[in-house]
């Protein structure tokens, strides 16, 4: 085992951490927000449905991972593939990092496209980059918006509409179990979406270090790496993240509980959706416009649109700035190693 792929897997590790620390609690925000869970409760249910979201879809359905692996090309001489790809992922480790401290709920998955993209172009140029499997991040970008923001918007009148004559004690109440049965979901699908990512790039460190072979349609994911980022992305979760929960759920929307699950719900079936089909989508990005569109039904000045023109800037900046410290970093890596 050389040096550089026990960096890249170092790494690697490092981002699922960072990622569970940074972006896992998003899909939790709301039910903190609305005090349905309690924010040690919820972190923990999180650490749990992460691992299992990672695990269990990875096992039935790798599709996500094979997008990821396929994305972009490190074909390249000598051990340059793999400082490339440890490049990147350095990247992405520092563009989490400075989101977290700001606060600003970044999305990871966004990061991790940009700096494999980067960092592959440093290589190879454009002629790295696979066009048919990032028009997939393309379409993931539109549907997590429409469905998210749509979805939420629609849940949310469709509920009032439903429980207009029921007692509001009676409709708390069944919005409570709902809204922390939605958070679960939204917190296995994280792990389901993001965690696949991830492989998808361990499977790359080792393929460049001739330790996994590569199919037509992708890699066969071993059950260890499926167990050992799971575990990895549970541990980064349980170190919490009331930052990211205080921007997400309780400063850009004040929800009530069925609002919290309307969210909850919409963000859950675009996640569900889009990892059937293999299409890699950010779980910030489709539960803040799942979000926005639930303040939006109820009146467009609910929503604090200073703290959402914020998170857009931040989205936009992320493929280029995280993009552009990839492509340097790589450059430098492979002039020094």
């Amino acid at each position: 085992m050389n040096i550089s792929l026990i960096v890249t897997v170092t790494l690697v590790m490092g981002v699922i951490f960072v990622n569970g620390w940074t972006d896992a609690p998003n899909a939790i925000a709301t039910a903190v927000s609305t005090r349905v869970l309690k924010p040690n409760v919820a972190i923990w249910m999180a650490v749990v449905m992460n691992f299992l979201g990672a695990l269990v879809m990875t096992y039935f359905n790798a599709q996500v991972a094979e997008t990821i692996s396929n994305i972009v090309s490190f074909e390249a001489q000598g051990n340059a593939s793999q400082v490339a790809l440890a490049a990147s992922l350095f990247s992405i480790v520092v563009w989490a990092v400075a989101a977290w401290y700001f606060g600003i709920p970044t999305s990871e998955s966004h990061a991790l496209i940009a700096g494999l993209t980067g960092s592959a172009m440093a290589l190879g140029g454009l002629g790295a980059v696979n066009g048919g499997e990032w028009t997939k991040v393309i379409i993931g970008l539109v549907v997590s918006t429409v469905m998210g923001f749509g979805g939420g918007y629609l849940i949310t009148k469709l509920i009032v509409l439903i429980f207009s004559n029921v007692a509001r004690k009676t409709a708390n109440k069944v919005f409570t179990y709902g809204q922390a049965f939605g958070a679960a979901a939204n917190a296995f699908l994280h792990g389901a979406q993001d965690g696949q990512k991830f492989m998808g790039v361990f499977m790359l460190g080792l393929f460049y270090n001739n330790m996994a072979e590569k199919t037509g349609s992708g890699f066969e994911i071993p059950l260890w790496v499926m167990a050992l980022c799971s575990i990895t992305m549970g541990i980064g979760t349980s170190v919490g993240g009331m930052r990211i929960i205080k921007s997400v759920g309780m400063d850009m929307v004040k929800l009530e509980r069925y609002q919290g699950f309307a969210a909850d719900l919409s963000a859950a079936i675009c996640l569900f959706l889009a990892s059937i089909f293999g299409i890699p989508v950010s779980t910030t990005h489709t539960k803040t416009t799942a979000i926005m569109g639930v303040g939006a039904s109820k009146r467009i000045s609910s929503v604090d649109w200073k703290i959402v023109k914020d998170m857009l800037i931040a989205w936009i900046l992320t493929f280029p700035g995280c993009g552009l410290i990839a492509f340097f970093m790589a450059k430098l890596f492979v002039a020094i190693f």
